[in-house]
C-alpha cells in the first residue's frame, strides 16, 4: 500500500472517527505540558505526529523506517511537526530528550518489540504511551485471524497482559491499559456505545499502554511502582 492512499483511509468518515477516538485517547492520558517535546515512533504516513503537533505547543519529531513514507510525511504537514528516519529499536537519540514518547501500533509491526520499548523508554523524560492491536477485540475477529487481513497481515495482536508484560523489568510507575473503538464499524451505534462503554472493559481494538519514566529519585519503595531494574523509547480499511 502507498502512503497517500493509507493516508487516505484517515480523511474518510470512518478513518476520521477512528483516528480522531485514538488521538484523544493518547492526549488524555499523555496530559502534555506546556513547551513540552514529543517523538512519535513509527509514524508512518505522520497523520498522528501531525494530530499530536496540532494539541501542543513544543516540538514534535515523527521518525519511521520507510524512507518514502517521511519524506510523504514531511510534504504533508504544513505545521510545526519534523521528521527523520530512524529504527524504534536503535533510535539516535540520547537518553531522556523527550518529555512525552508516543507509537500508535507501530511496534505490532516490529520484530523485537520488546527492544522498541527499552528504547522508547530511554528517550523519554517524562512518560510514554504505546499504541497496540487488542487480539480480545471485534477488530481481531474481523481482521486480525489467521495471520490477518489487508493492512493487519503480519500484526502482532496483544492482550492486556502481553501489553504490561512489555514493561517488565523496566523503570516505569504508574503504568495503565486503556482501549478504544470498541465497534469498529465506526457508524453512529459504535460511536454511542463507545461513549457509555465501562472502562474496566478492555475490548477496544486500540489498546493504549500509558506509563512514567521512573527516575532514580521515584524508584524508592511504593505500591503502585512497577517495580524495575535500572533502564540503560488505526489503519487503512480497517
Amino acid at each position: 500500500m502507498d502512503a497517500a492512499s493509507y493516508d487516505q483511509w484517515y480523511e474518510t468518515p470512518r478513518g476520521r472517527w477512528i483516528g480522531r477516538r485514538e488521538a484523544e485517547l493518547v492526549v488524555e492520558h499523555l496530559q502534555p505540558r506546556a513547551g513540552e517535546s514529543l517523538l512519535d515512533v513509527g509514524c508512518g504516513t505522520g497523520f498522528f505526529t501531525r494530530t499530536f503537533a496540532a494539541s501542543m505547543d513544543g516540538p514534535v519529531l515523527g521518525v519511521d523506517t520507510n524512507s518514502e513514507w517521511v519524506e510523504y510525511a514531511r510534504q504533508r504537514d504544513v505545521g510545526r511537526a519534523s521528521y527523520e528516519v530512524a529504527d524504534a529499536r536503535n533510535l539516535p537519540y540520547p537518553s531522556a530528550s523527550y518529555d512525552l514518547v508516543v507509537s500508535m501500533t507501530a511496534l505490532c509491526f516490529v520484530e523485537d518489540e520488546v527492544q522498541a520499548v527499552r528504547e522508547i523508554l530511554r528517550v523519554a523524560r517524562r512518560r510514554v504511551a504505546i499504541g497496540l492491536l487488542n487480539r480480545h477485540s471485534l477488530l481481531w475477529l474481523e481482521k486480525g485471524r489467521n495471520g490477518g487481513r489487508g493492512a493487519y497481515r503480519g500484526a502482532h495482536w496483544h492482550t492486556v497482559r502481553e501489553a504490561k508484560d512489555l514493561f517488565r523489568d523496566q523503570a516505569v510507575q504508574h503504568l495503565q491499559v486503556h482501549t478504544a473503538i470498541q465497534i469498529p464499524s465506526g457508524g453512529q451505534l459504535a460511536r454511542i456505545i463507545e461513549r457509555a462503554w465501562p472502562a474496566s472493559l478492555s475490548l477496544g481494538a486500540f489498546l493504549l499502554v500509558v506509563a512514567d519514566v521512573a527516575t532514580p529519585a521515584l524508584t524508592a519503595p511504593d505500591d503502585s511502582m512497577q517495580r524495575t531494574a535500572p533502564r540503560t523509547a488505526a489503519d487503512a480499511e480497517r
